[in-house]
């Protein structure tokens, strides 16, 4: 039995355009290739997708992907090493949520008090079991960027690529004020936020303004990439598509 593209992009939740792309560079060839073009996949291909799905769920890039695929045996056994791995997420997910909880138990103190939005005691708790994956996933159906993104990582020291991190998260938080704080997603401070957040794409290769909103709602259609935002405040993945929308609308048409 196969399945057309169509359909394992509804069952899997990737884009067709991501699953051509997948077998455009070896990682996921179809069963067959039908007289009308489309693409088949059949049982074999889905368990393979599905350790492709789980391997970039753990921050695993596409290269090393192919190579892990390649060099594996047997598919129970890889499906078992997975599953470790998965644990292991699990745990530094664990860890994110304490992160985050207490970061909003410190803001909610400093506004009792009447101090600032962002009086933080230690703020290098913002980033205890932060990874740079979180902020990978959002790319996810975006290929061509993920790999620009890899390209200009590659040339980068440890240090300068946990300083990204940190300005992502810290953009992220800032996000969640504006929202806390009722601001609309089209007020001139969160345009500001978004103007900042699309010069640091841009900086890598052009994406327009339909890409922009894509990615935009990507925030809430892609499930890590909502829970990462949802884990930070009720809402903040709507607010960052709505954001990019209004500022897409505004400053890019």
């Amino acid at each position: 039995m196969g399945w057309p593209i169509a359909e394992v992009a509804r069952m899997s939740g990737v884009t067709a355009r991501t699953l051509r792309h997948y077998d455009e560079i070896g990682l996921l060839p179809p069963a067959w290739i039908g007289t009308n073009g489309h693409r088949y996949y059949e049982e074999r291909q889905l368990l393979r997708l599905q350790q492709i799905l789980v391997l970039r769920e753990l921050g695993v890039g596409l290269p090393e992907i192919g190579r892990i695929l390649a060099e594996q045996l047997d598919e129970l056994d890889a499906l078992r090493g997975h599953r470790i791995r998965l644990l292991a997420e699990r745990d530094r997910l664990d860890a994110l949520v304490r992160t985050v909880s207490r970061t909003i138990s410190e803001l909610e103190e400093s506004r009792k008090d009447g101090g600032g939005m962002t009086s933080i005691n230690r703020p290098e708790n913002l980033f205890e079991g932060v990874r740079p994956a979180m902020y990978e996933e959002t790319l996810r159906d975006f290929p061509e960027h993920a790999e620009a993104v890899r390209r200009r990582t590659a040339g980068m020291s440890e240090e300068e690529i946990e300083a990204g991190h940190r300005r992502r998260t810290a953009q992220m938080i800032r996000m969640a004020e504006f929202m806390a704080a009722g601001l609309p997603a089209d007020a001139e401070e969160v345009l500001a936020e978004i103007a900042a957040q699309y010069r640091a794409l841009t900086a890598l290769r052009a994406v327009s303004a339909e890409e922009f909103r894509a990615m935009g709602r990507s925030c809430v259609d892609n499930e890590s990439w909502r829970a990462a935002c949802e884990a930070i405040a009720e809402g903040l993945a709507a607010y960052q598509r709505d954001a990019i929308e209004a500022y897409a609308t505004a400053r890019l048409n």
